[in-house]
């Protein structure tokens, strides 16, 4: 049948491909974890309709009760949320100091098993990469500024059997995206300056969002564009005409008394972006 050496021919270069980045970065190529079958689109053709239209909200545990976070988190995706948020910070990037890798691997021993999308506000970034791989990071996004090989730190997150993602604060130029599109699976601008949560949203962010979703679009990639601070109901569906697919709440969701509701509102604001 035709479509057999076609198959083979993909496994392949595959493994090609997992072994060229194992001799350059000296880093074994893990197989990529299947928390999350439903969220492995990976097709390059992916039109720009879904890209628009599958929207994604991925509450902050950063604004969850931590004296009960495996049932804030398993109440908050029972409420409707798709994705979990980790704003991982090191009181040297960015002036806060918050969670690591060990409260990873306990949501997913607590039973988690939506993606985890891990932020990284550190400095340096590789070192600790492998372990939030290790813990059950679905995706790790981190700053530039955090790392000194751009390029190779992307290699080290994908050969941990990790989706890699950039992050771009509201003052950082685009300007490394166009060398590195072809290695990211996510794109997050930040619509506050990280350390802290419950900031206001920086209108400046849409256009930088707009900007985005043009070079993704021109691309041609499967890349989802996330947006963080300052989300709420009444402003998530600008920033979703903007271009933004995945939407990063913390206190504006955790801080309500119905999870439920708020996620609701914020889908059914969603559901007008772009009538």
């Amino acid at each position: 049948m035709p479509s057999v050496p076609r198959v083979r021919k993909s496994v392949r270069k595959e493994s090609a491909r997992k072994n060229l980045i194992a001799s350059c970065t000296g880093i074994p190529v893990r197989q990529e974890r299947e928390y999350h079958s439903d969220f492995s689109v990976k097709s390059p053709s992916v039109s720009m309709r879904y890209a628009m239209k599958n929207y994604y909200i991925a509450p902050s545990i950063l604004s969850a009760d931590f004296a009960r976070l495996g049932d804030d988190v398993t109440n908050v995706l029972s409420a409707g949320a798709d994705i979990v948020h980790f704003d991982v910070m090191d009181n040297h990037y960015v002036p806060n100091l918050t969670i690591g890798p060990l409260v990873c691997a306990a949501l997913r021993k607590h039973g988690i098993t939506a993606p985890v999308d891990v932020h990284l506000m550190v400095k340096p970034v590789d070192r600790i990469i492998p372990d939030f791989a290790e813990a059950g990071a679905t995706y790790i996004t981190f700053h530039p500024e955090g790392s000194e090989h751009v390029d190779r730190t992307l290699q080290l997150i994908k050969s941990s059997g990790c989706k890699a993602g950039l992050v771009f604060n509201p003052a950082t130029p685009l300007d490394q995206l166009k060398y590195v599109m072809d290695k990211l699976d996510m794109i997050l601008l930040m619509s506050v300056n990280p350390g802290f949560g419950g900031q206001s949203f920086i209108p400046s962010a849409l256009d930088k969002l707009r900007e985005v979703r043009s070079l993704i679009g021109a691309s041609g990639l499967d890349i989802r564009l996330e947006i963080d601070g300052g989300v709420k109901t009444d402003n998530i569906r600008a920033i979703a005409e903007a271009g933004a697919d995945t939407f990063v709440s913390g206190s504006a969701i955790f801080s309500t008394p119905d999870y439920k509701k708020t996620i609701s509102l914020m889908r059914a604001e969603l559901a007008k972006a772009g009538n």
